[in-house]
Formats: C-alpha cells, structure tokens, sequence
C-alpha cells in the first residue's frame, strides 16, 4: 500500500484480464485520500473504466472527507479524448470527453517524457518508452552528516533541478532531529546529488510479428536502455504466434538488436514454456547477439476479437 500510494499515473496497454485486473487493488488503496491517478489506455479504454466503476455500490462516498478523483485518457491514432471523474459523486461522467491532438506524447513532467506507440494485437494495444531526462541520485549518507531527514521535500528539491532552477533557489530540508532549515539550491545539490545520463526504458508486449508493428517498436525502442519486450512463443511456432498476434523469441531479440537496446528482458511467455522458460530467453538471446534473425509477416486476415494466448 505504501507504495501504491505514491502512484500518480497507470499506463494500460490493453484491458485484456491479465492486463487490468490489477485496477481494483490500486482502486481500493486510493479510495477516500486526497489522491488524483490518471489512467491511459488505449481506444475503448474509458468504457473499460467506467465499467469497472459501474460494478460497486458508491452510496457512502459523499460522506469521505478527501477528495479522490480519476482522469481517464483514451489513446487513439490522431487523438486522446479525456474525462474526469470524481469519488464524491459515485465517478458520475458529467462531462463529454475533451479531445485534443495527439503526438505520440502521453505524460511530459520536467523530469521525464512518456511516449506510446499504438500496435495490433487483434485489438489496439500501447508500447510504452519511459526517458528521463537525467537521473537525480540523492546520497542518504551525505543526508545523515547533514542532520537531514528523508520525506517528501526530496521530491520538490528533484523537481527544482529537474526545471533548472536558479541556483539561489531556497530550498527548505527536513531536519532528522525535527524541524527544518533552508539551503541555496546549488549548495544543497553540490553536497548531496550526483547527476547521470536520464534512462530510457521501453516495455512492448502484446503485439502481433508484423512488419507494421516492427517498424513502430523500433521508432519506440530506439537506442533503449532497458527494452522489456514479450517472447510468448518459440520461433519454430511463428505461424501460430501470428494468428494469436504475438511476438516469438526470436523476434523479440531481433527487434532489440535493430533498435540499439543497451539490455533486453524477455517476458510474458505462453503458459507451455511454464517449465522451460530458459529455451525462450536462450532464443531472444542469440538474436540479440546477432547469431540468428526473424523475419516479419504480414497479418493473416483473423477475426481479430480472436486474439489472445
């Protein structure tokens, strides 16, 4: 709970059971703070919600002192279309959704950029990349020397150097022994930070072998640090990795290879390689390293409400 707290935004890539059942955990540990967690997911995705909203009783909210609320945005090729909800008054959808254009772009903060890419999977589902623009190491021993206490003006004092605040920005630091005390911002991140490059990482899963969706996961995955990428099948099995609309090993490690990923995991394998996951991570492994290629197909014409593992 502690953890699910801190949560501020959830990156659905399709509402497929494995995907999404996670919502009503988050949901409970949310509900009745003053909390705001914006959801994005792909086309139909707000339905998705509301649906999931729709199935509980909310006679009792009104009475909660906080005001938990939820935007919703749903991903679409040219646009995202958002609404806002609010526990209050049950998350009644009083409002059309607002629609604007869309670039690729889902989240822009000052520390970091996430960006999707919209793939086939039999239905629409987002690859997501992560890039940070750098990475604010804070050193908790050069804390304690200080008198400082960890909290929560860690984040505001990331933020500021995330923004490029003047360096005589004031900067007020919990003390360990109660209180606080307030520094320059270039004396306090002189004394406690170390600065290294931002990490990109990319997670695609989900997504048919196509040409079509290749050449969206390279755009996405370019130069990643860490690519998570599925590696449902074997190879040998890219015919019916295809109809099911996803990835083998192969290509998985092909993908990682074309697109310059520093590291790759593999991931979300068919429930047949239960006891032998190391053939599918030995597969992705060889085509990373360029021992072996996969090809890319195109789609067969599928009823494509039929995909899935």
């Amino acid at each position: 709970p502690r953890d699910l707290l801190k949560t501020t935004h959830v990156f659905v890539t399709h509402t497929h059971m494995d995907h999404f059942i996670g919502f009503d955990h988050l949901l409970r540990a949310l509900l009745g703070r003053d909390k705001h967690l914006v959801l994005s997911g792909p086309a139909g995705f707000t339905a998705n919600v509301l649906g999931k909203l729709a199935g509980y009783t909310w006679n009792l909210v009104s009475n909660y002192a906080n005001p938990f609320r939820i935007t919703v945005q749903e991903v679409r090729e040219d646009r995202t279309e958002t609404i806002r909800l609010a526990c209050g008054s049950g998350f009644f959808q009083e409002a059309p959704p607002v629609v604007l254009g869309h670039d690729g772009i889902l989240l822009e903060e000052p520390g970091l950029t996430v960006r999707a890419e919209i793939l086939d999977h039999g239905i629409p589902c987002l690859a997501l990349a992560l890039e940070e623009r750098f990475h604010v190491n804070v050193m908790k021993a050069r804390l304690e020397e200080m008198g400082l206490a960890t909290g929560p003006w860690l984040s505001a004092f990331k933020e500021m150097l995330h923004r490029r605040d003047a360096d005589e920005t004031p900067v007020e630091a919990s003390l360990a022994a109660g209180g606080s005390r307030t520094f320059p911002l270039g004396e306090l991140a002189e004394r406690t930070v170390t600065v290294t490059p931002g990490q990109k990482v990319v997670y695609v899963t989900d997504a048919a072998g196509s040409r079509a969706n290749a050449e969206k996961i390279l755009r996405l995955a370019r130069g990643a640090d860490q690519l998570f990428i599925e590696a449902a099948f074997l190879h040998a099995e890219a015919v019916q990795a295809l109809e099911k609309r996803h990835l083998t090993a192969r290509q998985a490690g092909t993908l990682a290879r074309l697109a310059g990923a520093r590291a790759m995991r593999v991931f979300h394998h068919s429930p047949r390689y239960q006891d032998t996951p190391e053939a599918l991570a030995e597969e992705a492994r060889r085509a990373f390293l360029g021992e072996e290629e996969a090809d890319f197909a195109e789609l067969p014409g599928l009823d494509k409400e039929g995909a899935g593992m």
